[in-house]
């Protein structure tokens, strides 16, 4: 606990002393936006799951950043709620994740590899940009700490995405772009599950 405390009061007075912060929480909340409209339009008329999967989980980053915009400056016991609420984001992108996955595996038919690999490169490139901006920032409180899991989950679900697309142009089946889908659920669910227990860690440090 005592480890726990010391890293969200590194990570206040970072956030006020350091007003680079906020200007890369809005770096970070325009390239989700954005690569969120252009996964979610790819994913549709390809119809990858996975590309799908990856833009719901840029809007739930979108959505993340402004939370984490809101609550800058803010007592502990605000951001470390605003963290718990991130986790609730993560874990319901998870599930969704998972039931879209299954349906897939019922009705669908096997993605077009050609705008998976495309899109999947270049939503690459954006989170590994927006997690160089947010790396100094991985060991703050559990508001900061859930920005960076995020950005590095995605930057790890993009590579997963292109081995998707390699896999379907190899088999024409359905199966990599599905197997893919599950390791980003996965990955939401171990990083919303890591985001809680830190914010609910903070929050009993808090009432003690």
């Amino acid at each position: 606990m005592a480890d726990n405390c010391c890293e969200s009061a590194c990570g206040s007075e970072t956030a006020k002393a350091d007003p680079r912060w906020r200007r890369v929480l809005w770096a970070a909340l325009i390239v989700n936006a954005g690569m969120f409209l252009v996964e979610m339009v790819a994913g549709a008329t390809a119809d990858s799951r996975a590309l799908q999967a990856d833009a719901l989980d840029f809007l739930g980053d979108a959505a993340n950043y402004a939370v984490s915009l809101a609550v800058v400056g803010m007592a502990l016991a605000w951001r470390a709620r605003a963290a718990l609420l991130k986790s609730l984001f993560m874990l319901g992108f998870a599930a969704w994740v998972m039931g879209s996955a299954v349906f897939a595996f019922v009705n669908g038919t096997a993605p077009d590899p050609a705008t998976m690999g495309v899109i999947g490169t270049l939503a690459l490139v954006a989170n590994i940009g927006v997690a160089l901006l947010l790396y100094r920032y991985r060991f703050g409180d559990a508001n900061m700490r859930s920005v960076w899991i995020c950005s590095r989950n995605d930057a790890i679900g993009n590579v997963a995405v292109l081995v998707a697309a390699l896999g379907v142009f190899g088999t024409g089946s359905a199966w990599p772009d599905l197997i893919v889908a599950s390791i980003m659920a996965a990955l939401a669910l171990t990083g919303g599950v890591q985001v809680l227990r830190h914010a609910l860690g903070e929050l009993r440090a808090i009432a003690t």
